[in-house]
């Protein structure tokens, strides 16, 4: 049948006509913060950290899981995120990037369910807001051995372990298909959510300026190295290291003094 307007197509449309599907917001949030330091003439050790939420309903009850929800049909979907990340975690007007969508057949047993992701970037040290009590950090912790890439999350008292194989899509782009192999404790598909955009950020924090939503106003150059380091997961020489934030920072005429060391020169951000 030929439509003379739209107005005439949308009065005789059948919504019917396509199976259902339900779409979520589900956000990866990572945080750089200091732990303990055995040497007071050292700075203190930095940790990797995600904020995940345990389920108190099925399917996955108990699990641990990335913060999200069901999005609202009259709501743009960054304001969905927002929205559940401040309910879900009591964390409000942080950085947020859309990261990937997630849309495997089986991802949830309930119905088809397609993922959007964002990944949320903060520094925990200037929290002002205290998360809800289902809420929980973990520290970050990722080895690779033979394209299978391990990672443990851990708090004070459990470990989350999860195993996912790397298979090369693409040789031109570099671009890698994530299969989990290994996972007991994390609802859904969440193991790939939080690899890719782990990966995501690494790839990031060398040409852009993402990292600086992780740090402090003012820090010194091996606060911000050390950050650097953490999330890439290995050590920087530091010519290669000014090299990255040379253009990026701007020495202050103040100074970081106490902790047993000499003082050291604070920097911040400057936008390039």
């Amino acid at each position: 049948m030929e439509y003379k307007t739209e107005a005439e197509f949308l009065k005789a449309y059948d919504k019917n006509q396509y199976e259902t599907l339900s779409m979520t917001t589900d956000i990866l949030i990572l945080s750089v913060s200091n732990g303990r330091s055995e040497n007071y003439r050292k700075l203190s050790q930095k940790f990797f950290s995600i904020l995940l939420v345990k389920r108190n309903s099925f399917p996955f009850k108990d699990k641990w899981c990335l913060p999200g929800g069901f999005l609202d049909v009259n709501k743009e979907l960054e304001d969905n995120a927002r929205e559940i990340l401040a309910k879900e975690t009591n964390l409000h007007n942080i950085f947020l990037e859309q990261l990937y969508t997630f849309g495997a057949v089986d991802r949830d047993p309930r119905l088809r369910v397609v993922a959007t992701s964002y990944m949320a970037l903060i520094d925990k040290e200037r929290l002002n807001q205290k998360v809800c009590p289902n809420a929980k950090w973990f520290n970050i912790n990722v080895s690779e051995e033979n394209n299978v890439v391990t990672c443990n999350l851990e708090s004070d008292d459990e470990v989350i372990t999860f195993k996912i194989k790397k298979t090369l899509k693409e040789l031109t782009t570099d671009r890698y298909k994530f299969e989990i192999i290994e996972n007991t404790q994390l609802a859904f598909d969440h193991p790939l959510i939080i690899l890719s955009g782990i990966e995501r950020l690494k790839n990031k924090i060398e040409y852009t300026d993402i990292v600086f939503n992780m740090m402090p106003p003012l820090f010194t150059l091996g606060e911000l190295k050390q950050v650097y380091e953490v999330i890439l997961n290995k050590k920087l020489l530091d010519p290669a290291f000014r090299r990255i934030i040379a253009s990026k920072v701007e020495k202050t005429n103040e100074v970081q003094t106490g902790g047993g060391h000499r003082p050291s020169v604070l920097y911040r951000y400057v936008s390039s």
